[in-house]
């Protein structure tokens, strides 16, 4: 699949409430994120750059040095500049005076005509004697699409500051609404659900939530411009041969910190029972229990170097190979058995290992209502919410992440930066949320808390290192609020109904055959919003409660 080239502007304007941004909404019928609120933006088209000769404020040259690339940048900026004319009626121009164009300027007539294809921007600026100010524009943010969507895009984000006098207009085509919002009020709803944002638009927020003013965001974006999202393939080895990992999948970045010279040493692969150094006393040795729900293979994190007193994250189930193999590569010496959650593929080792060893256990207890998780496991203490735990590696902080299972728990090594995520965060898909013990509402608030801790990477009980962590975050948030949101309309139109009646068409993008499974991550989302009063139960029967 060809990646196309894109750009995307943020309008921002100064308010009493402080800096806002413009945020469109996208068209239910889109094929690419409907009914999202992005910023305005779209394709690089071949037309842009019959712009060049009307580019004043830099050129090419200097655009694309300060974007990182050779040459091209000024394509991105004026594509940026088309798109949001189009789509947000806002055009950063400047007339033969070198003024911002005002709202009565003739220009502002030929929009349909450049929405309907029959116009370019670059004749209308050779019509009207208008420039195209690069110095106005700075660029903030860059996203390549990951592998799985039905589209991608290479796309480059700017902020300009909106025209005095010009307002937006959403064009009611590829827009049916726009809003400015603060970036901390746009979160704040995408955490409620009540808006949908994709993860590039909500790093973005990010980024200007940093910032009171237009002025001092763009001041801030010439000065330090965004390191560039790496989108070229990296050398690894795979069943012993050469190979190139695409970046977006898998073993990409787990490949790309383990060898950065790129000299093709790192494994793109996880194989049970081989050691794999992630960091300085860290060391990831993965059991050979693989599955549909375990990827391939739990992975137990060893903490420590030989010669020294070792801890253990995730045992994982009693196999006795891989618990000898534990033993082997920490030479038996074990202070202590950390276990994130009670699951059957966490925890049941870790009595193995005090049996054999010696060594204490820390992890909370297994629900006493839930009869699949290992009530054997007997911990010698309980971590609560921000305790900190030495290790040889370093100080662990523990974090109570409830979701996935109630008894949830992520260890933070603090002077990494790596979480050691459990279940919380796998890789390559969403985790079971199942009721009761699992709790959709807990998980979102949980995802939301890891927000606030500095992170760089996530060591998952399932599958390789991921890093770019928001991304990561705001991706599994995202993908959990648009179900709801499908789950709600779906309880609006079609309730009150059975699970049975209401999954056939709240999952109606997915195969009747998993249908079963469907049902209990609907009964999850329906219990959130239950918690949140938009959803009643009576009987068997589900039914909304919005008005």
């Amino acid at each position: 699949m060809d990646i196309r080239p894109a750009a995307t502007l943020a309008i921002t304007r100064d308010s009493d409430e402080g800096l806002q941004v413009l945020l469109m909404q996208r068209t239910w019928d889109a094929t690419f994120m409907p009914g999202f609120y992005v910023f305005p933006g779209g394709a690089v088209d071949e037309a842009d750059q019959r712009c060049e000769p009307h580019l004043t404020g830099g050129d090419d040259t200097s655009v694309s040095h300060d974007m990182g690339l050779s040459t091209g940048g000024s394509l991105f900026m004026i594509a940026a500049i088309r798109e949001c004319f189009e789509e947000a009626g806002v055009l950063l121009a400047l007339d033969e005076e070198g003024n911002t164009l005002a709202p009565d300027h003739p220009v502002f007539s030929e929009r349909q005509g450049m929405i309907a294809g029959d116009q370019t921007l670059a004749a209308l600026c050779h019509q009207h004697r208008l420039a195209l100010p690069m110095d106005r524009i700075a660029y903030l943010a860059h996203w390549v699409t990951p592998p799985g969507p039905p589209r991608r895009f290479d796309t480059r984000f700017f902020v300009a500051a909106l025209p005095e006098g010009q307002q937006p207009d959403h064009d009611r085509v590829e827009t049916i609404d726009h809003i400015w919002l603060t970036p901390q009020q746009a979160m704040d709803e995408h955490r409620q659900g009540t808006r949908l944002f994709a993860s590039p638009t909500l790093r973005t927020l990010r980024i200007i939530a940093g910032f009171d003013t237009t002025e001092a965001l763009i001041r801030h974006a010439r000065s330090q411009p965004p390191e560039p999202t790496p989108h070229r393939p990296w050398p690894a080895t795979k069943q012993g041969r050469p190979v190139s990992v695409e970046p977006g999948t898998g073993p990409f970045d787990e490949v790309r910190k383990l060898d950065p010279d790129g000299r093709g040493q790192a494994l793109a692969e996880i194989v049970p029972g081989q050691p794999v150094q992630l960091a300085p006393s860290v060391v990831r040795l993965t059991c050979p229990n693989p599955g549909a729900m375990t990827g391939p293979g739990t992975n137990s994190y060893l903490l420590g170097q030989p010669g020294q007193a070792w801890t253990v994250i995730d045992p994982g189930p009693v196999e006795q190979s891989h618990l000898e193999r534990i033993l082997e590569v920490t030479g038996g010496r074990i202070e202590q058995v950390l276990t994130t959650h009670t699951h059957p593929d966490h925890s049941p080792g870790a009595t193995w290992l005090r049996e054999h060893t010696g060594a204490p256990l820390r992890g909370m207890t297994a629900p006493e209502q839930d009869p699949i998780q290992d009530h054997d496991f007997r911990p010698d203490s309980i971590p609560v919410d921000g305790d900190r735990i030495d290790t040889a590696a370093g100080t662990l902080k523990a974090i109570f992440t409830p979701g996935h299972a109630s008894n949830h728990l992520c260890f933070l090594l603090e002077r990494e930066k790596m979480l050691f995520a459990g279940d919380h965060i796998m890789q390559g898909s969403t985790v079971v949320i199942n009721p009761p013990d699992g709790d959709m509402k807990d998980y979102l608030e949980s995802l939301d808390r890891l927000l606030e801790e500095e992170i760089q990477w996530f060591a998952p009980a399932h599958g390789f290192l991921m890093g770019r962590v928001e991304s990561v975050i705001d991706w599994l948030t995202t993908h959990r609020l648009t179900r709801e949101k499908k789950i709600a309309e779906t309880l609006a139109e079609h309730g009150p109904g059975t699970l049975k009646e209401l999954v056939k068409h709240a999952y109606d993008d997915v195969p009747p055959a998993i249908h079963g499974l469907a049902m209990r991550s609907l009964l999850a989302h329906l219990i959130k919003l239950r918690k949140e009063d938009r959803a009643r139960e009576d009987g068997d029967a589900w039914e909304s409660t919005d008005v």
